[in-house]
């Protein structure tokens, strides 16, 4: 079950990295992101990382009940 999410999790990491990076080099003067972006982007990685470690604890519990 992990693998099924290890591709969604690259791809959502790489576009954000991109977007930023393209935020960053933009020409209108405007370096970075702004605090709402940071917060969105913030907040996605919480989301990621609460179905990672669901996901993880789902398998584990599975295996453990296998075992017993």
């Amino acid at each position: 079950m992990n693998e099924d999410l290890t591709l969604p999790l690259l791809i959502i990491v790489r576009g954000l990295t991109a977007r930023a990076r393209t935020r960053a080099s933009d020409s209108s003067g405007d370096r970075g992101v702004s605090t709402l972006e940071m917060v969105i982007i913030t907040l996605g990685l919480i989301a990621v990382a609460t179905l990672l470690v669901t996901a993880i604890t789902l398998a584990v519990t599975r295996r453990t009940d296998q075992i017993k």
